[in-house]
């Protein structure tokens, strides 16, 4: 089971930090994605981690303002969101992929959490 928090409402400029915490396994070794999903359109790759190596993967429309990272004890993987503007405006996911490597499509992706919605507007 995957539970997303910290989305919200932030001024274009700012910043959020997402968290999704983990329960249960997916096994020995897998990869956590981020997605993003606005009305009518299909759901979108912003990033992904390698769990065990800590390797990042992001879509080039994020690199440099984005970041994932994760705390192994607490089992939870923040993508941390900053220079925020409204075309990041969406519901964003968080996803678990049961191999190591990081994919960019969300059919490859196993188990997926309940969405947050991330609103940017002055």
């Amino acid at each position: 089971q995957l539970v997303e928090s910290g989305g919200g409402l932030v001024q274009p400029g700012g910043s959020l930090r997402l968290s999704c915490t983990a329960s249960g396994s997916a096994g020995d070794d897998y990869a956590v994605g981020w997605f993003r999903q606005v009305p009518g359109e299909e759901r979108e790759f912003v990033g992904c981690i390698r769990w065990w190596s800590g390797r990042t993967l992001y879509r080039d429309s994020v690199k440099g303002r984005f970041g994932i990272s994760k705390d192994d004890e607490k089992n939870t993987v923040y993508l941390q969101m900053n220079s925020l503007n409204a075309d990041d405006t969406a519901v964003y996911y968080c996803a678990v992929r049961g191999r190591f490597d990081c994919a960019s499509t969300a059919s490859s992706y196993e188990y997926w959490g309940q969405g947050t919605q991330v609103t940017v507007s002055s």
